[in-house]
Formats: C-alpha cells, structure tokens, sequence
C-alpha cells in the first residue's frame, strides 16, 4: 500500500501574535494532560457508530485530523485506507505510533496543528475529524485547511459536541469556575448549523448537517466520572489544577450535579446521550 503522503513544506506561520502563540501554546499542554488516550477508552463505542458512516474504501487516502491516540486511524487502516493522523498533542501521536506498530499497521502519525496541515494541496480523498478540529483556536482557519488538503470532489467529515447538548453545558460548568481562555471562540460554535454553514458553505460543493446522539457509559456513578474526567481528560485535568482546594469542591460538586441528572443508569453505574453535529461535505 503506498503511504507516501508528501509533507508540505511551508514556512512557520508568520502571521501569529504573540498573544495566539502563547495561546497556541496553553492549548497544547492542556491537550498533553492526563492521559486522553486512556480517556478515550469509554468513547470508543459512539466513536465507531460515527467511523461507520465514513464508508472508507480500501486504497483511500484518508487524514485524521486531532487524532488523538489512533481511536479512529487504527480502524480506518484496519479498513485498507492510507492513512495519516495529525494531532498536536506529541504523547498522543507516540501513543498511536505504539498502537499501530503492536498490529503491524502501517499509519503515518505526526505532530502537527489543524489551522496549519503540513500536507500538500488535495492530497487526501478523505479528511476527518472526530471531537478534535473543533478545538482549534482560529475555526476560519480550519475550514481552510481542512479543504485545501482535500481533493476537488473529495469528502471533509466533522463530528463536534453541540452547544445546547450535555459536553456543551459541561464545558458551561467549567467555564462558570474557570473563564475559558481569551482570543477565540467558543469551540461549541462548531456545533451549531448556521456557524459551519458560514465557515464551510462557500467553500464547498454539498454541506449535510445531522444532529446525532453518541452515547457514553461508565461502569461507575457520577462521582467517579468527574474523577475520571479530572485525571485523564486535559480541558478539565487543567481546570481543576487551577483553582484552590474549595474552588475545586465547587467544581466537583457542580458537575456531579450536571452528570447525575443527566443519568439513566442503574445505580453504581453512568449513562448519557450526547448531542453532537455530523458536518459531511464535499470539495467543489
């Protein structure tokens, strides 16, 4: 299978404020906190519902935008694609690297960022990115990107958490106790249609937006899940880190609150539905 996916070279954006670099920079060491590959463990089932929509064809250039550990690059090259993964988090591409390696999966990780890919023009027949490019600072960016790699014809695939949803109202919660970070918008808005059709519209052939459900189960009570969400999730793992000891029982205790109303497990255990948007588009 060829994987000679060709890195574009291109000079350091130049274009950056001092302001968006260290920006840049916090959103990386908060994405190498805890450990998401660990995390995404108890995705995995929602995230396959998503990878089987993709419909990926043996020999399809594929590119996996904020792949994080592999969750879903593993699959894609399990299928026959030729795939590559990008995220910004280096631990999370060594973990990915390790992943493919033990299954003797030939996958290209790197490091890279979503609002610059290091990847020539329509390299890619497939471009996708699960709960990852959303985050982004610069979302206009991103749709350029996600475009300009992709082929004239080709697919650009987003899931991303809604902003009326239960991650949009956990990420409320958060941000109740600790202000999200200044100089970008909230990552949710990618959730909502009338944003993505404002970002992705004219720049592509077909826009289809679907509202979907992605379930997420714990075998432990709601306590335990913001526990879990506290060590290994890096949004909340630095949240936590930066408040004192009482602000960080406020914190607990609300979103102990959010996760147990929204729970329709049997005792000891933790069920939700989250809401995110299926952004499927094509290149003109």
């Amino acid at each position: 299978m060829d994987m000679q996916i060709a890195p574009r070279r291109h000079e350091r954006d130049a274009s950056l404020s001092p302001e968006m670099e260290a920006l840049k920079s916090r959103l990386k060491a908060m994405w190498m906190a805890g450990d998401y590959g660990h995390f995404a463990r108890y995705l995995e089932p929602g995230a396959m519902e998503f990878f089987t929509r993709l419909r990926i064809a043996p020999g399809e250039r594929v590119l996996d935008v904020a792949c994080g550990a592999g969750q879903l690059a593993l699959p894609a090259a399990r299928a026959g694609a030729a795939v590559t993964g990008v995220d910004i988090a280096p631990n999370l591409i060594a973990q990915a690297r390790a992943r493919a390696q033990a299954e003797g999966l030939a996958i290209r990780f790197e490091e890279g960022d979503a609002e610059d890919l290091p990847y020539d023009d329509a390299a890619f027949d497939l471009v996708f990115s699960l709960i990852g490019a959303m985050f982004a600072p610069r979302p206009e960016q991103v749709a350029a990107e996600l475009v300009r790699v992709c082929r004239p014809g080709g697919r650009i695939v987003m899931g991303n958490w809604t902003p009326g949803g239960f991650i949009g109202q956990m990420f409320n919660t958060i941000g109740r106790h600790v202000p999200p970070p200044t100089g970008m918008p909230s990552p949710v808005l990618w959730g909502d249609e009338a944003t993505v059709r404002e970002r992705l519209g004219e720049r592509t052939e077909t826009l289809r937006l679907t509202r979907q459900r992605y379930p997420i189960r714990y075998p432990f009570p709601p306590s335990g899940v913001v526990e879990f969400f506290r060590s290994y999730y890096g949004p909340a793992n630095r949240a936590f880190a930066a408040l004192d000891p009482d602000q960080q029982a406020a914190l607990r205790s609300d979103l102990e609150q959010l996760w147990s109303e929204h729970n329709h497990a049997r005792e000891g255990e933790t069920a939700i539905e989250a809401e995110y948007l299926e952004v499927a588009a094509t290149r003109a």
